[in-house]
């Protein structure tokens, strides 16, 4: 019998104790090449997130139908349904978003945040202890997004929630009083004229991985400060789909051995 979980608990855990993205380190390729502004950061999470919670929820409730040696294609098979329900949406309401999210949008099927949490968490807990993992995952992952986005477009671009209309445009046009973002340097005139730029290098795979650096610097602080312990890049073996890859501690071993 599954030990009872704290709603809480599961819900809050994502958010910095146990983040996706900058404590547990997965679905970083989605966040390095997306978040080059904070629309697009925020479209991805709440794809992710919409997409998290549905297949947690789904996979909950077939836990004890499907059967262990298929469980990983069945999970594939429910994520992969619901991506492509998301995707459809977006391109039927927000293009934009789509055109600039790109093929990481049907990549979600395979990001390592989703297939892990049904296989480490969904799998063997309630409803709604999954759906409850699967928000706080979401809420974490689109955390992580939204900062780096913010600090990249700032850096980067000198502009701050550009395109915001095109990711509101399925609620009908001027949302906000057609407020679309703010281009610093052309609202205040007097940044080039003291020759300041943006450092389009945070636009840049290389500044993507220095914010990345920085923040996971920052979610490690405050996790150590909470009594958590530090986020390390370690082997296969502490992934959550370490089992159904086999790659169990002597194929680990072998592997270093040929490498070395």
């Amino acid at each position: 019998m599954a030990e009872k979980k704290s709603p809480g608990k599961e819900f809050s855990k994502g958010i910095i104790k146990q983040n996706p993205v900058l404590r547990l380190m997965l679905g970083t390729c989605a966040t390095l090449a997306v978040t080059t502004s904070l629309v697009n950061g925020f479209g991805m999470g709440l794809s992710v997130t919409v997409v998290l919670v549905c297949s947690n929820i789904v996979i909950s409730l077939l836990r004890k139908v499907i059967p262990n040696k298929v469980r990983i294609p069945a999970y594939i098979l429910v994520i992969a349904s619901f991506v492509t329900l998301v995707q459809m949406v977006v391109k039927a309401y927000v293009p934009a978003l789509d055109k600039s999210l790109g093929i990481f949008l049907p990549l979600i099927v395979v990001n390592c945040i989703i297939l892990g949490r049904a296989e480490a968490f969904a799998g063997k807990n309630s409803v709604l202890a999954s759906a409850l993992d699967g928000l706080g995952m979401g809420v974490g992952f689109t955390a992580a997004c939204c900062a780096m986005g913010i600090i990249r477009e700032l850096i980067g671009g000198g502009t701050f929630m550009t395109g915001l209309q095109s990711l509101l445009s399925v609620f009908g046009e001027h949302v906000l009083g057609g407020f679309d973002g703010v281009d610093f340097f052309a609202k205040f005139p007097i940044l080039e004229k003291i020759s300041l730029q943006p450092m389009t290098l945070f636009l840049l795979p290389s500044g993507g991985f220095f914010t990345f650096g920085i923040l996971i610097a920052i979610t490690n602080r405050i996790a150590e400060g909470k009594g958590e312990k530090k986020a390390e890049l370690r082997d296969c073996m502490h992934c959550p789909m370490a089992a159904a890859c086999g790659m169990q501690p002597e194929s680990c071993e072998e592997a270093k051995e040929e490498t070395a």
